[in-house]
């Protein structure tokens, strides 16, 4: 099974007291990274909410946005006493000091920095709260994930579609493997026969049988040919392995395209190279899918 790196999920709770939304987002990335976008009470349960995200997403680019409402609104401002307070104080004391009339009341303050301040903004969230976040972020990766799943799931299928591809294409490279050192073996008899119609000289059968092997030997392909049909097959069981293997198989396309730029650079051969600008090709469009798995 193959897990997009491309999701989107969201939920929303409620318990009396708060509503709770959630949205969650991920992109490709090579590494596991997550941004949350939350209200400052959460900064105590980052390290919660990283723990509950990772269980499903192992790599990619993270976003979490949580937005919570509260239904119940006692007294969300409140004045903040100490400071007023001490306004009053040195305020009371310039005007002692320079004879002038202290104001009626303390409205004029009010202006003044930290002389309110939210009684929300650094109130912890309770446990049952939590409860409900968490519900909330479990049912958005639910989401999240069947999403990806099922993005996973039209990959399978194009990178099946491209290995059946290269299946082909080796399959008829094996067949014309044996034309090229027969090919040579008869390019270059006809050469050097024309060369020496006119001269008194011949070229013995084990010369030419010598200079053959040489040349079998360089653009002998077995060896990768057999490497690829292996890499070829290890790659169909990690398309159908139950985790998503996407480094994995990101690795073996590499390994594949070493192997086909090989068959092509040793095999000299104009058919063989095209079959060889095939696999590239169906290699390529498997790297670009692999780019967004997980």
């Amino acid at each position: 099974m193959l897990l997009s790196m491309t999701g989107f999920g969201d939920a929303r709770k409620e318990n009396g007291r708060i509503n709770v939304s959630l949205e969650i987002r991920s992109v490709n990335n090579r590494y596991f990274k997550l941004v949350t976008k939350t209200p400052e009470t959460f900064s105590s349960r980052e390290a919660d909410i990283e723990k509950i995200v990772r269980k499903v997403i192992s790599r990619g680019s993270v976003t979490l946005t949580v937005r919570i409402d509260r239904i119940e609104h006692p007294q969300r401002y409140q004045l903040n006493r100490p400071i007023l307070e001490e306004y009053w104080k040195e305020l009371k004391n310039i005007s002692e000091a320079n004879g002038t009339v202290l104001p009626e009341d303390m409205s004029s303050l009010l202006s003044l920095p930290d002389a309110m301040y939210d009684a929300e903004r650094n109130q912890e969230i309770s446990d049952s709260d939590w409860k409900l976040i968490q519900d909330g972020l479990n049912e958005a990766l639910e989401k999240l994930q069947s999403f990806r799943v099922q993005e996973g799931e039209a990959t399978v299928v194009d990178l099946k579609t491209q290995l059946s591809a290269i299946s082909v294409e080796l399959e008829a490279i094996k067949k014309n493997a044996p034309e090229v050192v027969e090919a040579y073996r008869d390019r270059i008899a006809e050469r050097v026969n024309k060369l020496l119609e006119n001269a008194s000289v011949s070229v013995e059968n084990n010369d030419l049988i010598r200079e053959v092997s040489i040349f079998a030997d360089k653009c002998d392909i077995n060896e990768e040919v057999s490497r690829l049909g292996s890499h070829l097959e290890q790659f169909s069981v990690f398309l159908n392995d139950k985790n998503s293997q996407g480094r994995k198989l990101d690795f073996l396309t590499q390994e594949m395209f070493r192997e086909v730029n090989t068959i092509g650079s040793k095999a000299n051969n104009v058919k063989i190279a095209h079959h060889v600008v095939e696999m590239k090709s169906s290699i390529e469009r498997m790297r670009e899918n692999l780019q967004n798995v997980e």
